[in-house]
């Protein structure tokens, strides 16, 4: 199951990645499509070049939700909403490291980190669903497209069985 997943991913940063990198680079300051598409590339050393039909729709997203704003001169730059977002990646992103390098140092934790991540998405699962009379009509659709697509995958991966 891991390896068929591992396969499916196949790119150099996780998904989700390019949503907080780009809240990360407009907490420095404001920046246009392009610039956060070099920046990418630049700080990677050329291991991740993420493309215009990544960015610029995942922009479109981050405007609609709020996160970001359009500048006068054409860049983008985080709200206030975004900014509280960014902080709260961080504190988890902060945490997960801590935890990462400790078992690093134990063990090989291949199975062991897989599990760990599907309890942390369950746990923001449950978080999401307790809070669903606090979402907007669009995120609730979001969320119920999300989870009937794993849904599906779950069906398929047991059917293959």
């Amino acid at each position: 199951m891991f390896e068929e997943w591992a396969q499916r991913v196949g790119s150099v940063v996780p998904r989700g990645f390019s949503r907080y990198y780009i809240l990360k680079q407009l907490q420095k300051m404001p920046h246009t499509g392009k610039e956060i598409i070099n920046s990418a590339v630049e700080e990677s050393d050329g291991k991740w070049k993420p493309s215009p039909g990544l960015i610029y729709p995942l922009l479109g997203r981050l405007l609609d939700e709020g996160l970001i704003e359009e500048t006068e001169d054409g860049k983008y730059q985080i709200t206030d909403n975004g900014k509280t977002i960014s902080q709260d990646l961080e504190v988890f992103n902060k945490n997960m490291k801590e935890q990462l390098d400790t078992v690093m140092k134990m063990a090989n934790i291949g199975k062991f980190m897989a599990m760990d991540v599907l309890e942390r998405v369950t746990i923001l699962g449950n978080l999401l669903s307790s809070n669903v009379s606090k979402m907007t009509n669009h995120e609730v659709e979001k969320y119920k497209k999300f989870l009937q697509a794993e849904l599906e995958k779950i069906k398929e991966m047991d059917s293959k069985k």
